[in-house]
């Protein structure tokens, strides 16, 4: 699966695949746009990395994550146009696509919604096995969005026993219930 962070300035993405134990980090980056670069070709520059991305990794699902709040109406834009691309190229490949708001992939993750991304980025470095850093905040919250698929539904049934919440289904996967 992958997890896509967008952003204009620079998206996040991260290939991670459950394993025993705790999910694998496969592989993660970040595509980094110059602001002095046209909007359309900081775009163009986004959509080549994502599908650099997924014809190397091959994942089967895309996990993407939405906002709903910016700065100013021009952060807005910026943000919406590089979610378009996510979800374009994700959609391109014939990934099914899943969205979630920042709240929930904090919520998955941490246990608390509103947490800090400085707490984020410590606990996607105790869940997953990952050899070294995952390069920048960026990176490290598309692994954080991959996780939150996972905790959400994107585990096997069985793992979560029925119950609905997030954190009840990350708790039931990181034990390892239904491996």
């Amino acid at each position: 699966m992958i997890g896509i962070d967008p952003g204009l300035a620079a998206t996040g993405w991260a290939v991670i695949e459950p394993a025993p134990g705790k999910p694998r980090v496969i592989a993660c980056g970040t595509v980094r746009t110059v602001p002095a670069d046209a909007a359309a070709s900081r775009l163009v520059k986004i959509a080549r990395g994502l599908r650099d991305a997924i014809a190397a990794h091959a994942p089967q699902v895309a996990a993407v994550e939405q906002a709903l709040v910016a700065r100013s109406a021009q952060s807005a834009l910026a943000l919406g146009q590089a979610r378009g691309v996510a979800l374009f190229i994700s959609a391109e490949a014939g990934l099914p696509v899943h969205e979630y708001l920042p709240m929930h992939v904090k919520q998955a993750v941490t246990g608390y919604g509103h947490a800090e991304k400085a707490q984020v980025e410590r606990m996607v470095a105790q869940l997953v096995t990952l050899s070294g850093a995952p390069g920048s905040s960026h990176a490290a919250d598309a692994i954080a969005i991959a996780l939150c698929h996972l905790g959400h539904g994107g585990i096997p049934r069985a793992a979560t026993r029925g119950r609905r919440s997030t954190r009840s289904a990350w708790t039931a996967f990181a034990a390892g219930v239904g491996r």
